[in-house]
């Protein structure tokens, strides 16, 4: 039997996405309020547990041994591997928003870092900056809302919008539709390697939010929707509001 090409497979998988976001919906109280929207707590706060239980086991040790094992500069060139491999992504993206500059920049820093195999990250000496998007942004780009909050088997907390964002940028990374791609399981290891750099140098602060507030669900839901709103929205004031208010409310 042939296999769906992934293209067409992401497709399919946005459409059953966007049936199941359809399923709950916001009211215009909540919208107006800044309520975070998340009709499904009972089962978040399930996969949470479970997502605590898999780091406090399995991620939280090999992490922090990872990061105590490996050499700092071999650790930072793995996270920039993960970048490397990430910007045929994140330049498609770009297009897809409109962001001509962006798009432009990606290619450059692809282009120069090529020269070191992705493993060190030259084009930031030349000054060409950061580039760091996602299909969870040009839909937000697109005029999409994020969609019900929800918590990720062990990706952690996101939005309908995100987890579409996710799935479509899984199969359609362009390095991965070449022929026989040398690369399509080097890039999953490259990613997790660069997250068990990021918990592990961050341990300290993973470990305060997880383990040592009242209520970690809680506090990664709004960490999560404040840093999101944060990268899509940036300085705009009115596209904030203080959670604190909703969730300590008599």
């Amino acid at each position: 039997m042939r296999s769906m090409p992934r293209p067409a497979f992401a497709a399919a998988l946005l459409v059953v996405m966007s049936l199941l976001s359809a399923c709950a919906t916001q009211s215009a109280e909540q919208r107006a309020s800044g309520e975070i929207f998340d009709p499904y707590e009972r089962t978040n706060r399930s996969m949470h547990e479970v997502n605590k239980a898999m780091d406090r086991a399995i991620f939280r040790p090999a992490s922090n041994g990872y990061v105590k094992i490996i050499p700092d500069s071999m650790v930072t060139s793995f996270s920039h591997f993960s970048q490397y491999l990430s910007l045929p992504g994140d330049i498609v993206n770009a297009l897809l928003q409109g962001d001509l500059r962006t798009a432009g920049n990606g290619t450059m820093r692809f282009l120069i870092n090529t020269t070191v195999i992705g493993l060190g990250d030259p084009a930031t000496d030349f000054e060409i900056p950061p580039v760091d998007t996602d299909f969870g942004e040009t839909l937000h780009v697109w005029g999409f809302k994020p969609g019900a909050y929800i918590e990720l088997p062990l990706l952690g907390p996101s939005n309908t919008r995100d987890a579409v964002g996710i799935l479509v940028d899984f199969f359609t990374n362009p390095l991965s539709m070449a022929s026989n791609p040398p690369i399509d399981n080097l890039g999953l290891y490259a990613e997790v390697l660069e997250r068990m750099g990021d918990r592990g140098n961050f341990s300290d602060t993973v470990d305060s939010i997880l383990y040592e507030s009242a209520d970690s669900y809680a506090q990664s839901r709004i960490i999560f929707t404040q840093n999101r709103q944060f990268e899509l929205e940036g300085d705009n004031p009115d596209a904030y509001f203080d959670p604190y208010d909703d969730l300590y409310a008599d």
